[in-house]
């Protein structure tokens, strides 16, 4: 191939999720030729190698966006879009949308394209009838818990998984789960999540006068958040003074009613969804940052504490084993055990200052080390190369 090819970065909405738009930036700063497809929840602004091809999400904004395409698949490449329809007829639940998305893929037919979400798969296997390469993001809840709810989900990958051209895995042990659905293990990149160290201030102010612990992320029963109330209750009864805030839970319900029943309403607090720069304070604020997660990929809250200079203690799941190392660039507990979560806690605040800076400096090279936006580029540059250098155009059967 002469030229750069081009790469599709899908996730169904623009701007998406922060690893997804640190992926379009890096890609776009190497200079390569990106296309976002998808609708527009808010105003971008990408380099000028990263094509847009959004529409908004209201019945005329997505009817023009259909007609424009409609128009030019049928006076220049008919016989590709008829047999589209014919696909997507057959797969579709909802045909009319389904050609909303499709149709702007096909006219501008990238070489390489990659789905963000494992749940979207089925939609988008039609792309290596065209000659398209489909590469797959695995992550989250996606792999780790979805398919075990839902057999139908299961099942869709267990038939797909096999025909995809290259995975992207965010660490080692969600790249196992995806074998278990039959992700063929040659065709799976681990590539960690990158941080731009350049963005995040790693000075940290003045020690706060009481223990500030912090978790950040949805309410959701996947986070533990349950087993970090009855560790606080532990510190409580332990007489040890602390704040606890949790960002993104604010009104769950049966947080409430356990902070209320375990007495914590003066040292818990759950906050709703507040601005990145907001977070990124409340962290570096913070004594610890808590993970108490029962399955993670890698979270990326962990990477950013690090870089900003936060102690972390997390649940030893998932795929947070490859990043910390117990008692030396972080701390890690079992799942499910708030006695692990108190003790540790505990075991925390009576570090010494000099122990307490020199974790912090480790945390910080880790992440220097391994987690640096321009790794994260590459990885996936590496990902993209191996598709395209496949021979045949793709493994839909």
């Amino acid at each position: 191939m002469t030229s750069k090819p081009t790469i599709a970065i899908y996730s169904g909405d623009i701007p998406g999720t922060t690893f997804i738009e640190r992926l379009v930036l890096g890609m776009a700063h190497s200079g390569q030729r990106v296309y976002r497809f998808g609708f527009l929840k808010a105003p971008v602004a990408y380099p000028k190698t990263v094509k847009v091809v959004g529409y908004r999400n209201t019945k005329i904004g997505k009817g023009l966006h259909l007609l424009y395409y409609t128009l030019l698949l049928i006076l220049f490449r008919y016989k590709d879009k008829r047999q589209l329809d014919k696909v997507l007829k057959e797969t579709a639940t909802h045909l009319t949308l389904a050609k909303v998305k499709a149709y702007p893929v096909l006219w501008h037919r990238p070489d390489v394209f990659h789905v963000q979400w494992a749940k979207d798969l089925n939609n988008w296997m039609w792309v290596q009838r065209f000659g398209m390469k489909l590469v797959l993001s695995l992550r989250g809840a996606h792999i780790n818990y979805s398919p075990i709810a839902d057999a139908e989900l299961a099942a869709m990958y267990r038939a797909h998984f096999p025909k995809v051209d290259g995975f992207h895995a965010v660490s080692k042990a969600i790249a196992l789960e995806a074998e278990g659905y039959g992700a063929p293990k040659a065709r799976i990149a681990v590539v960690y999540s990158g941080l731009n160290l350049k963005d995040l201030e790693v000075e940290k102010p003045d020690t706060a006068s009481v223990f500030e612990i912090v978790s950040v992320g949805r309410s959701h029963w996947i986070k533990g958040y349950p087993y970090a109330l009855d560790a606080c209750k532990q510190l409580k009864h332990a007489g040890i003074p602390f704040k606890y805030t949790i960002v993104g839970a604010a009104h769950d319900i049966e947080l409430l009613y356990q902070i209320k029943d375990l007495g914590l309403e003066d040292e818990v607090v759950l906050l709703g969804q507040i601005s990145f720069d907001s977070v990124q304070l409340l962290i570096r604020k913070a004594s610890v940052l808590l993970l108490p997660s029962l399955k993670e990929g890698i979270a990326n809250v962990v990477l950013e504490a690090m870089a900003l200079g936060t102690l972390v203690l997390s649940t030893d799941c998932g795929g947070m084993g490859e990043v910390i190392n117990d008692g030396v660039n972080g701390f890690l507990v079992p799942i499910r055990s708030p006695k692990a979560i108190a003790d540790k806690l505990i075991e925390i605040r009576e570090l010494s200052a000099k122990a307490k800076k020199d974790i912090i400096n480790k945390a910080y090279n880790t992440v220097a080390e391994q987690h640096q936006l321009e790794q994260m580029v590459k990885g996936m540059q590496a990902l993209y190369g191996e598709v395209l250098n496949t021979n045949g155009k793709g493994h839909y059967g």
